[in-house]
């Protein structure tokens, strides 16, 4: 993690969110380079996080030990929100960069009382669970009633970058419910049904129209 200076850029986009009257010293602009933890779930999180540019993965461990991907490519909007919400000092998810992820972090302890009492900021605040909620009725639909092949389909769409698909297989199967042996057998088919198309750099998607047709319910 590498703090940089905040720009008048900076203070622009904290004005998005109602918070130009929060002190200055009580922000900084964080960069995270790729694989870096921006938080870690259970270990205390003293900021909430204005995501400026870059992208992440938000995860979180299940008791065998197993990495369960809730979202990707979060590219903007707030990290913190929920704990904010909970007030809960200690983060319920792992955030990990996966490219250079610029945030502005406010301080939680200093900026308590105006963060409070914001309406502008709190309405922000809002429309972001509202928009997680909405997005974790969707995963848990996709989940209880949909074949295997629909949940990896959707799961491909949501997750994937450029038209590439090159998530870790592991966390893939754990995130759609189903075996890795399974989970391949699937790839194969949709690479068989000139879907997708495997290469070095992961899963090319060549026919988008059918692969959004297959995630439909």
């Amino acid at each position: 993690m590498e703090n940089i200076p905040l720009t008048k850029a900076h203070e622009n986009k904290l004005a998005e969110y109602g918070l130009e009257n929060v002190p200055l010293q009580s922000c900084g602009c964080l960069r995270f380079v790729p694989g870096e933890n921006v938080c870690q779930e259970g270990v205390s999180m003293p900021w909430i996080l204005i995501v400026i540019s870059g992208s992440a993965k938000v995860c979180r461990t299940t008791p065998d030990g197993k990495s369960l991907i809730l979202c990707y490519y979060i590219s903007s909007g707030l990290i913190g929100d929920i704990e904010l919400m909970m007030r809960q000092k200690n983060a319920t998810t792992t955030v990990k960069a996966i490219t250079d992820l610029d945030c502005i972090a406010v301080n939680y302890s200093t900026c308590a009382d105006e963060l409070a009492v914001n309406l502008r900021f709190l309405n922000f605040l809002g429309g972001e669970l509202a928009a997680k909620l909405s997005k974790s009725s969707d995963n848990y639909t996709l989940s209880a009633l949909c074949s295997g092949e629909h949940r990896l389909c959707a799961y491909i769409l949501q997750n994937s970058h450029k038209n590439v698909f090159s998530d870790i297989l592991t966390d893939v199967s754990a995130s759609v419910g189903m075996s890795y042996r399974h989970l391949f057998r699937i790839l194969g088919k949709l690479c068989r049904d000139g879907i997708l198309e495997k290469r070095e750099s992961g899963y090319y998607i060549l026919n988008n129209i059918e692969l959004k047709r297959r995630s439909s319910f």
